[in-house]
């Protein structure tokens, strides 16, 4: 059972009478649908709709805690602040450093009580739970190989914040994207992506017969660009790329190229996607 020390997560508390309706007015995740024990990714949109923030968060006693990257912590929690005004709410750091994700056989049995389930991956068939502080010296690389074999991105590595929209992370589909809970910052935005149906860009899984090169390395069809790749572990990857024009490439049979490596791109199975033959069969 693997139990990796993420050394780069930071906690933000958010308690308060009022905490629900506040997070339920303001990010992406269906809050009244968190069920107890169990984390779900969730962001803070720009009014354009744009990925401004990215973390995990989940139940904790009467109120919720957030995970996030520790670069992104400060803002967010300024961000959050500014939204607050008068409501009764009360936002803080939390303590402990870093987070420990565990995962394989007997994991369950170790976890009870301890983690929180994270929906991203439960949604891929694997049962993966995180918990505050350092419970494991696992080598970082597990998990990233892990993050990459199932399709789940991460910040930094993967996209750029204020330049992603969730449809293009699969937030639409791994339970951090609500179109039913009613008006929150962007949601105009998201909402009309999904109706017309305009979600272009989407997260694949890269391989490669060799090492891919380094992340941000661009990838393209007959010389034109298709996307960038991500997260990288020896000859697997992520990528965010336009499948209307990768499927395109992929039916006239044009080699698909990252720098000069040939690479194949599969959409991640749990999200149902599926490549389009031309650019103007492209769906969310």
């Amino acid at each position: 059972m693997p139990a990796v020390f993420l050394k780069d997560r930071s906690l933000i508390s958010i308690s308060g009478a009022e905490a629900q309706s506040f997070l339920q007015n303001l990010i992406t995740t269906d809050i009244i649908a968190l069920e107890a024990a169990e984390a779900r990714p969730g962001a803070l949109l720009t009014p354009q709709g744009k990925i401004l923030f990215d973390f995990m968060i989940w139940q904790d006693g009467d109120g919720y805690t957030i995970e996030t990257d520790t670069d992104q912590r400060d803002g967010l929690l300024k961000r959050l602040t500014m939204y607050k005004l008068r409501a009764a709410v009360t936002l803080a750091p939390r303590a402990e450093e870093g987070v420990t994700v565990s995962w394989g056989e007997g994991v369950e049995h170790v976890q009870d009580g301890q983690g929180v389930r994270d929906s991203r991956f439960a949604k891929a068939g694997v049962t993966l739970f995180r918990r505050p502080g350092k419970h494991g010296n696992g080598e970082e690389a597990l998990y990233d190989a892990l993050r990459i074999s199932h399709g789940i991105v991460t910040s930094g590595p993967d996209f750029t914040l204020q330049d992603a929209f969730p449809h293009d992370v699969l937030m639409d589909f791994n339970d951090g994207l609500s179109f039913r809970k009613g008006c929150y910052v962007g949601q105009e935005v998201v909402s009309r992506m999904q109706h017309r149906g305009t979600a272009r860009r989407r997260v694949v899984t890269v391989s490669a017969a060799t090492a891919l090169p380094a992340t941000g390395t661009e990838i393209t069809a007959a010389g034109k660009p298709v996307g960038t790749l991500g997260s990288v572990e020896g000859d697997h990857g992520l990528a965010i790329v336009r499948i209307d024009r990768a499927g395109a490439a992929m039916a006239a049979g044009t080699p698909l190229l990252a720098g000069e490596t040939p690479v194949s791109l599969v959409l991640p199975q749990w999200s149902g996607l599926a490549f389009p033959t031309s650019a103007d069969e492209a769906s969310a």
